[in-house]
């Protein structure tokens, strides 16, 4: 599976795995690991959870590859409270590349549900 960076307003602030996701919408999420850049607007981050975050301008980006277009990107950051790893990225409306070139596992695991 690729690792995917993250940036804000085009600087780098991290990368997550986007481990999971739901392929008829789209939408592909993980655990977000914070890099040096995200301590500079992590405390606005918290302040904007679960409100709407374009003004963040946030992007993913495979590693070694092109930008995922996607209507959104979003960080939930509840690491105050409940510990670093509680920081998750969200990615909603993936455009292109195709979900199922980039996420063929998550394809896979959604189809395996309905094949039985």
């Amino acid at each position: 599976m690729p690792r995917f960076e993250v940036f804000s307003d085009g600087q780098h602030i991290g990368w997550s795995d986007l481990e999971l996701g739901d392929p008829p919408m789209g939408v592909a999420f993980g655990v977000f690991v914070p890099g040096l850049g995200y301590s500079r607007i992590q405390e606005q981050v918290r302040t904007f959870a679960q409100r709407d975050q374009r003004h963040f301008k946030f992007t993913v980006r495979i590693v070694g590859a092109e930008e995922i277009r996607a209507a959104g990107v979003s960080i939930a950051d509840y690491s105050f409270d409940c510990g670093e790893d509680a920081i998750e990225l969200s990615v909603l409306g993936i455009e292109y590349p195709a979900y199922g070139d980039v996420f063929p596992e998550h394809v896979a695991a959604y189809q395996r549900q309905w094949s039985a």
